[in-house]
């Protein structure tokens, strides 16, 4: 992950950014190499989980046991949010970042690696806010050696009830997808906050899509979302509300 030619222009580095994150490491996709993501300094063995069975046709049905366990006495009545982790609410590099907020070290194949974390400017408000509003869950495509320890360090306040990682994912067409119909929750109040739309292919409606955040320190989509989560926290049924959120 990171920059490979400094040479590069902005919108090429734009563009390797984006396809960075795309490692099985880190995220949703299952090639390595198709994505061009740069391998941490190591033996280049795959550092990906084996894909799922693949899912070609209508989204599967749910699982008998729900993902999430029941909900808690303080929850019980408020919606569900459902966060995406990288490159929603932070951007994580193999490669040395120094205003790193977090450096997380992780065990790939017997070598203990840093992984460089920069935390989305009014990230820690965000999720505060969605905490006292919300039921709010982590899930990302993201393996948990990784994505547990940054959520260890981001989520001082214990916003999330829950945290689920890729083995929770169901591999779809390419993909890891969140099919949030395998929580438990009712759908029509849950919300998926995420910068990859296929996360959210299965239910669309249900999401708030974000900007793929990497490095942009005058970002303010989080807190410019605030006002809005504060009206879903009140609906009974999301669906209405959603779709002006999507169109703003």
């Amino acid at each position: 992950m990171g920059f490979r030619d400094v040479s590069q222009s902005n919108s090429s580095l734009k563009k390797h950014r984006s396809r960075s994150i795309f490692s099985p490491f880190f995220c949703c996709f299952r090639n390595y190499n198709d994505y061009h993501a740069d391998p941490p300094p190591s033996n280049n063995k795959t550092l990906s989980l084996p894909p799922p069975p693949e899912e070609n046709g209508s989204p599967p049905k749910p699982p008998a046991k729900p993902l999430l366990p029941e909900v808690s006495k303080a929850d019980y009545g408020k919606n569900c949010v459902v966060i995406d982790l990288d490159e929603t609410l932070v951007h994580s590099s193999f490669k040395p970042i120094s205003n790193a907020d977090f450096i997380v070290p992780v065990e790939i194949d017997g070598t203990v690696h840093q992984v460089y974390v920069l935390k989305r400017p009014h990230v820690d408000e965000f999720l505060q806010k969605m905490g006292d509003l919300f039921e709010c869950v982590l899930f990302t495509a993201s393996l948990a050696k990784y994505a547990d320890p940054v959520a260890d360090l981001l989520d001082q306040w214990g916003v999330f009830r829950a945290r689920l990682f890729r083995e929770s994912c169901v591999f779809h067409r390419g993909n890891y997808v969140k099919d949030l119909s395998r929580l438990g929750r009712e759908i029509s109040k849950v919300i998926i906050v995420d910068n990859s739309p296929a996360s959210y292919i299965f239910h669309p409606e249900n999401a708030v899509p974000v900007q793929s955040w990497f490095d942009d320190l005058t970002d303010t989509e989080l807190l410019d979302l605030i006002p809005q989560f504060e009206g879903l926290a009140k609906e009974e049924d999301v669906y209405s509300l959603l779709q002006s959120v999507r169109n703003r």
